[in-house]
């Protein structure tokens, strides 16, 4: 009996290496079909269990390969999500920048727009009080002529006749 899958598996090629040829053709041969089970046989038996480890660290691999693979996935849609949200969150902030800055160019020009305003209607309202001033200031002068003109006629009069004149403002109207 042979000690080793090696040997087993060499006393086989050499049991189908020295068969005799198949009538009428050379690459079929004719071997004793329970020896060779037997040394198939003997090679099943004699496989070391380090195959049979072997075999269950490749499942294993195969299993770890995909419990990876799975964890590499979500890992990637996980930082997938948070890239997202991190852009919509950046773009969030700069349309509310974007925003920020319209209202503020918006204030601006609005304030622009009053201070024009407010400025134009003070330079209206001075300058209708200065006409008004110079109105009443003419008024005042025509006033003070007529004064000065009833008053010269007064004196006259009460140098003549010795009575005080008083003075008419509504005939000065007419």
């Amino acid at each position: 009996m042979a000690s080793g899958v090696e040997e087993l598996l060499d006393m086989l090629f050499e049991m189908i290496d020295e068969a005799k040829n198949a009538p009428l053709s050379s690459d079929k041969c004719v071997i004793e079909r329970d020896r060779a089970l037997d040394l198939i046989d003997d090679v099943r038996s004699q496989f070391p269990i380090e195959l049979t480890e072997a075999r269950k660290m490749m499942a294993r691999r195969a299993e770890m390969e995909a419990e990876a693979k799975s964890r590499a996935e979500a890992i990637i849609k996980a930082a997938e999500d948070r890239a997202r949200q991190m852009l919509s969150e950046e773009s969030i902030t700069q349309q509310a920048r974007q925003r920020a800055n319209e209202m503020m160019q918006q204030a601006e020009e609005r304030s622009r727009d009053l201070k024009r305003s407010a400025n134009e209607y003070c330079e209206d309202a001075l300058r209708r009080t200065e006409e008004a001033v110079a109105e009443a200031y003419d008024e005042i002068k025509k006033s003070r002529a007529r004064f000065r003109a009833a008053a010269g006629v007064a004196a006259s009069q009460t140098g003549a006749g010795g009575s005080r004149a008083m003075y008419d403002a509504a005939a000065d109207e007419d």
